[in-house]
C-alpha cells in the first residue's frame, strides 16, 4: 500500500497524472508556438507534472534507477519553471527559462511514457525487449529531435505581453 492505497490503484493514478500532464503540457508548448498563453492548462500541466514526479518517488526504493535519476531532473526543471513564473514573471530572461523549462519537464514525461510503453506493451516489448534495440533508440531519438524543433519555436514565438498569470 502506498498512501493508503493499493500498490495498483496508486499505479493508475500515477500513471493517469502522468497522461493528463503530458495532454495539458503539449497544448501549453503548441500555445506558446502560437504566442498565446494559456493559463489554465499552464496550471494544469505544472500541477500534474509535478505530482507525477512526486508520486514516483513514493513507490518501493529499489536503488537509484534511471527513472529516479530523470524524476530528480524533472523536479529541478519544474522548480525552475515555477520560479521563471511565479517569482520572475516572466519578465526579461525568465520568459526564455519558463519556456524552456516547461519543455524539458515535458520532454521528461514524454521520454518516461516511451520506455513504460516499451516494457508493459507486448508489441514494443517484442520490438526491443532489452531497451537496447533500434527501434527503441529510434523512437526515444526522433521524440528529442521534436521536442528540440518544439522548444525552439516556442521560444521564438512566445512573449511576455501575451502572458497574464
Amino acid at each position: 500500500m502506498i498512501l493508503g492505497l493499493s500498490t495498483a490503484v496508486f499505479t493508475s493514478l500515477h500513471v493517469l497524472l502522468s497522461l493528463i500532464g503530458i495532454a495539458a503540457g503539449l497544448i501549453v508548448v503548441f500555445g506558446m508556438i502560437r504566442a498565446t498563453w494559456l493559463s489554465m492548462w499552464n496550471t494544469l500541466f505544472l500541477v500534474t507534472t509535478t505530482l507525477t514526479s512526486v508520486t514516483g518517488f513514493l513507490f518501493p526504493f529499489k536503488g537509484v534507477t534511471p527513472g529516479i535519476v530523470v524524476g530528480i531532473l524533472s523536479i529541478a526543471v519544474l522548480i525552475l519553471a515555477l520560479v521563471a513564473l511565479y517569482s520572475g514573471r516572466l519578465a526579461g530572461g525568465w520568459r526564455g527559462t519558463y519556456v524552456i523549462s516547461a519543455a524539458v519537464a515535458l520532454y521528461f514525461n514524454f521520454f518516461v511514457l516511451i520506455v513504460q510503453s516499451f516494457e508493459k506493451v507486448p508489441a514494443l516489448k517484442s520490438l526491443a525487449p532489452t531497451q537496447s534495440e533500434a527501434p527503441f533508440k529510434v523512437a526515444q531519438f526522433l521524440t528529442l529531435i521534436l521536442f528540440v524543433v518544439l522548444t525552439v519555436q516556442a521560444f521564438r514565438h512566445f512573449r511576455v505581453d501575451h502572458a497574464t498569470s
